[in-house]
């Protein structure tokens, strides 16, 4: 089994990736607590919620629901508009309940406005980091893999124990042989269009939780997250068919209202005085 060798040019642009994946997260995060003077720890909270309530939560849960060996999972397979509605309400339910949880428990005696951006670039930049960044590091080693022609045996071995796995194996290595420098490009806008409404719906959720008379804002930010996803989860189930940049403008500019709306009506709004080092002591009784 031969697969096309990764040029040095692929390679450079999977190391530029994966670099930029690491590198840009760690800096929104270094510079807003900086000129902010925030605690770094509000941006290690969103982290640590998005791992946990994500990778332990809802990724495991929706794989039950959607490939189980059940009726539902046999319902959505054969329609797919409800498949894409379930793939989106997933990560719209765990990951603002994840917020939720974050603001009321951990964060609770947090109350200045700051608080809900790193929060947010917590969220949002461990997405970039795993997405890009670790995947990125992912695909070199695949990528050098594939040179030394070790990738083969692997991709016999994945097809003697499941068909579809070795499929999507194959499928990687010609992504990986034709990745180029506009690939990062088109990779880093989706993910700051993904950071910008990470920040936002953040934004929203904090305000659901500071001010009992918006807790509207709550389920809002689950809409929101879900209708995103589900467009996602339209195209992917070849429900619509969009062209790659439409898509991600149309996300784009989705992303762009959601924070812009959240930071404008919200945040920019927000002026009331908290002192942060105050707001970190537990409440008097």
């Amino acid at each position: 089994m031969d697969f096309t060798p990764v040029s040095s040019q692929a390679f450079a642009a999977l190391g530029l990736g994966a670099a930029l994946g690491i590198l840009l997260p760690v800096g929104i995060a270094l510079f807003w607590v900086r000129r902010k003077h925030e605690p770094f720890k509000t941006v290690l909270v969103g982290a640590v919620i998005f791992f946990l309530f994500v990778t332990f939560l809802e990724k495991p849960l929706q794989g039950l629901v959607i490939t189980g060996e059940h009726p539902v999972a046999a319902f959505l397979g054969a329609h797919p508009i409800w498949w894409a509605l379930v793939v989106g309400l997933f990560p719209g339910v765990f990951e603002e309940t994840g917020r939720l949880f974050a603001f009321k428990a951990v964060l609770k005696n947090r109350k200045n406005r700051e608080t809900a951006i790193s929060y947010g670039i917590g969220h949002g930049g461990i997405e970039v980091l795993l997405l890009m960044g670790v995947n990125g590091i992912a695909y070199l080693a695949y990528a050098a893999m594939i040179n030394s022609g070790a990738f083969a045996a692997v991709v016999e071995q994945a097809a003697a124990r499941a068909p579809a796995q070795a499929e999507t194996l194959r499928t990687l290595a010609e992504q990986l042989a034709g990745y180029s420098f506009s690939g990062v490009g088109l990779g880093l806008m989706e993910r700051a269009f993904a950071l910008l409404f990470h920040i936002g719906a953040s934004i929203l959720v904090f305000y659901a939780c500071r001010d009992k008379g918006r807790f509207w804002l709550y389920p809002l930010a689950i809409g929101l997250h879900t209708a995103l996803d589900f467009l996602a989860g339209l195209t992917i189930a070849k429900v619509i068919t969009i062209p790659t940049l439409a898509l991600e403008g149309i996300i784009g500019v989705f992303a762009i209202l959601v924070f812009g709306g959240a930071y404008v009506l919200l945040y920019r709004r927000d002026t009331s005085k908290f002192n942060p080092e105050i707001a970190e002591l537990p409440e008097e009784t």
